[in-house]
């Protein structure tokens, strides 16, 4: 549906005016202005009223990328009808318009023409947006009217957290079990006997253990690891009363930078967040995309305990632990001082910026790195892992 422009408005308004002064004063060359400013009107409408009628195609590359690196969009129009379109102005919309609007100035297309034009996606934000729909937008050449029409599909961009190199954590492998450590030359692929406990939903039906089950009177499980796959498990602070938005993201940057060298080493990998968020993987490239998909749409949480209730079942500890945070309450660092025995080392990382109201981090048994934001953290563990 067309619509009058502010300026279209304007004229209308003050041809009517004009219009009204010259009947009154009885001079017919105001009357003659007016009725010309009131046909420029009705022509914008008309003009604006044949929409353009085109199909639109977008591909967003890449379609993930890292916050802060370039990402692009391809926009092909075409003409598909048989009468010639004139140029309009297309706007590409952000996520709901709320990180933007582009706008692409279309050429005129012949019949079965098309035109492809590129541009910048902002990638300053760490987020999964909508690329899409377009927006035709055809204005009068005095524009006094406009038409807009949305057309078009839409197009996912992951924006992921920034990932400094970092050094993979070379400890960690041999874990504890109920009778003893396991040995070190287990053959790959060997699965031990860690423990046996109460069943829980997504266990597997095929490791309940009958006898304990009769003996306990409620359904017991085998709990089963691989002894010599080394373990990684990151936990993150995602509370926004000892956590600002600021240094979440700082916080975010450094759990994907560790998680990422974790899992592109083969580790099995598990992320956990106060928030709970426990997502387990098997190491690999396909492990480090789906860790970065989950960070990319973190969000923060407000409140509770910073240790989550996963990661204290028994068959899930093991390996390596690492704690991101910026600042603590007392029984946050007594919950981490319980973790750390069950894991053959613990690394507490603190960034500055935190809330001045919990205390000093502090861990029996743990180490502690101090550093002022994400790339310092990165440093500091490289070194401290040489």
């Amino acid at each position: 549906m067309p619509r009058l422009t502010r300026r279209g408005w304007a004229v209308l308004v003050g041809a009517v005016l004009v219009y009204a002064v010259g009947e009154w004063v009885g001079f017919p060359m105001l009357r003659a202005l007016a009725g010309a400013a009131l046909g420029a009107v009705v022509a914008a409408l008309v003009i604006t009223a044949r929409r353009p009628r085109v199909a639109v195609t977008r591909e967003v590359y890449p379609d993930r990328v890292q916050r802060g690196r370039p990402a692009f969009a391809r926009l092909r129009v075409r003409n598909a009808g048989t009468r010639r379109q004139g140029g309009f102005t297309a706007g590409d919309r952000i996520d709901d318009d709320t990180r933007g609007f582009h706008a692409v100035a279309v050429r005129p297309l012949a019949p079965g023409a098309d035109a492809v034009y590129h541009y910048e996606l902002p990638t300053t934000r760490r987020g999964r947006f909508q690329v899409g729909p377009l927006t035709l937008e055809r204005i009068d050449p005095l524009g006094l009217g406009r038409s807009r029409l949305s057309t078009g599909d839409t197009t996912t961009l992951w924006v992921h957290p920034r990932v400094y190199p970092v050094r993979a954590l070379v400890a960690g492998h041999p874990r504890h079990h109920h009778e003893g450590r396991t040995s070190d030359n287990s053959l790959h692929g060997s699965l031990d006997l860690r423990d046996v406990r109460e069943y829980v939903m997504g266990d597997e039906v095929r490791h309940l253990h009958w006898k304990a089950t009769a003996r306990a009177g409620r359904l017991m499980v085998r709990d089963y690891v691989d002894p010599n796959q080394p373990r990684f498990t990151a936990l993150l602070d995602t509370r926004t009363d000892l956590l600002p938005a600021s240094v979440l993201e700082e916080a975010v940057d450094l759990t994907a930078s560790l998680v990422t060298a974790a899992a592109g080493a083969g580790y099995w990998c598990r992320l956990v967040t106060s928030g709970e968020v426990d997502l387990k993987l098997r190491g690999g490239q396909q492990a480090v995309r789906q860790v970065l998909d989950e960070l990319c749409e973190l969000a923060p949480t407000h409140g509770g305990p910073l240790v989550p209730t996963g990661l204290t079942r028994t068959g899930d500890r093991g390996g390596s632990l690492v704690v991101v945070l910026a600042s603590a309450w007392q029984a946050d660092l007594a919950a981490i001082a319980a973790l750390r025995p069950h894991y053959t080392s613990t690394v507490v990382i603190t960034l500055a910026g935190g809330t001045q109201n919990g205390v000093e981090v502090r861990v029996p048994g743990a180490r502690v790195i101090k550093a002022p934001n994400a790339k310092g953290a990165t440093r500091r563990w490289n070194v401290a892992t040489t």
